[in-house]
């Protein structure tokens, strides 16, 4: 479960997350031009993708095993060379689904451990889906009688929530591959921190094709920046472009209910690999992660969730966000976009919103929507999909636990279908 910023109602206190990243081949440390052919972009339509949430569903209530996947948020996924895809997620509920009733009538799947008390929380898995398009075997870590994260919580405490991921070189020139999966870095913290203070992005190593983890390196280091809201941590979007990976970011102020979004490069080959990131400075690359400055800054009616995504649609790249310069609960129920004709913008918008649909729910006021996420190896017929995660954010001091585990649907992801195309003049 990610960080709840505040949002501007009286009612409830929000979620928001995203991923994926667009980069450009540059020179030295210029910016990327502009393509003389880019125009504005924005989403013009969209539909629910009932195909990939039922199949999310159906993996999730199949008791088959009860050490898999029920339920999780923190959607992405990467595609693998041989045809299937790793869909990674954060704070996941593994054991037993129940059919309705539930324990006091309810019409809902239900979920309880494998001794029927209360599920445990593990703080982030892997599921591999099927070329076939099926999720087929969750990777998780610990024992097979006790169940942990597949990326082990830090020595000390504190978390790894797992966001974009790419396939690439081992180093660069290598025709041997690996995949690497950018993971954000969170110690335990108090009050806007319930959920962890950022401290810094890591980078996983797994093998291929059995997707072992190899190891876990440090990339950027926060931890001396002192205010916790201006730390930035990167990896909500991570894409390959020409010889370079194009690696987004976001800071977390818990006064504001936006972010600004930030930009990195790695050449390709280098992810796990501290000394080959830059950072945009507002002008050029910097090797110092402190002189980074916003490529989009939030404020006003601008800004971004603490997890977005970006696609490249033409010569245009789109970023997708949760609406969280809008009014009231907009950043917890309504996606917007952004364009550009250069990862460092600048980023025109927002443009438009669209309101995803949620599963029904006796109090829907306090069912959010949050991490809007694009997952391009999926696009057919023109359409993009995109994953947003669900959850129960009730009132302050209300444990969303026994909703989302007495109404599995309220804490799984579901898909759309959005489609492309030029922005009105």
């Amino acid at each position: 479960m990610f960080r709840a910023p505040p949002i501007r109602t009286t009612t409830v206190a929000g979620l928001l997350l995203l991923t994926a990243g667009l980069g450009w081949p540059l020179s030295q440390d210029t910016a990327p031009g502009s393509r003389p052919d880019c125009t504005g972009r924005r989403i013009a339509s969209w539909s629910a993708d009932v195909r990939h949430t039922a199949d999310f569903t159906r993996y999730g209530n199949d008791n088959t095993r009860l050490d898999d996947w029920t339920g999780a948020d923190g959607t992405h996924s990467v595609r693998l060379p041989d045809g299937r895809t790793l869909w990674l997620f954060s704070d996941t509920f593994l054991d037993r689904i129940h059919e309705p009733p539930g324990p006091h009538g309810e019409g809902h799947h239900w979920r309880t451990s494998g001794t029927g008390a209360a599920p445990l929380l593990r703080h982030n898995s892997a599921v591999v889906m099927a070329r076939s398009g099926r999720p087929e075997r969750t990777l998780t870590g610990g024992t097979a009688a006790a169940p942990g994260p597949f990326f082990p919580d830090p020595p000390g405490g504190g978390l790894r929530w797992p966001v974009g991921a790419r396939v690439e070189p081992r180093v660069p020139g290598a025709t041997r591959k690996v995949v690497r999966v950018l993971l954000w870095h969170r110690a335990p913290g108090a009050g806007p921190w319930i959920f962890g203070e950022p401290r810094g992005t890591e980078v996983a190593t797994l093998s291929l094709s059995g997707l072992h983890l190899e190891g876990i390196t440090e990339t950027v280091d926060q931890t001396a920046v002192p205010d916790p809201g201006r730390r930035v941590l990167y990896g909500t979007a991570a894409v390959r472009d020409g010889g370079w990976t194009y690696v987004f970011g976001g800071d977390d102020p818990p006064s504001s209910p936006a972010s600004s979004a930030f930009l990195a490069r790695v050449p390709a080959g280098r992810l796990a690999d501290p000394g080959g990131w830059r950072f945009w400075d507002g002008a050029r690359w910097q090797r110092r992660a402190g002189r980074a400055r916003p490529v989009l800054r939030g404020g006003g009616r601008r800004g971004v969730g603490s997890a977005f995504t970006v696609v490249r649609d033409g010569p245009a790249w789109v970023l997708i966000t949760m609406d969280t310069g809008g009014d009231g609960t907009a950043g917890l129920r309504a996606v917007t976009s952004y364009w550009s004709c250069a990862p460092q913008g600048p980023w025109r918008g927002p443009h438009g919103r669209l309101t995803p649909p949620r599963p029904p729910a006796a109090d829907p006021r306090y069912v959010a929507v949050y991490n809007p996420q694009a997952h391009p190896a999926f696009t057919a017929d023109g359409g993009l999909l995109l994953s947003y995660d669900i959850n129960w954010l009730g009132p302050p001091g209300v444990p969303p636990g026994p909703r989302i585990n007495g109404d599995v649907e309220l804490y799984r992801p579901r898909f759309l279908r959005v489609r492309l195309a030029p922005d009105a003049p």
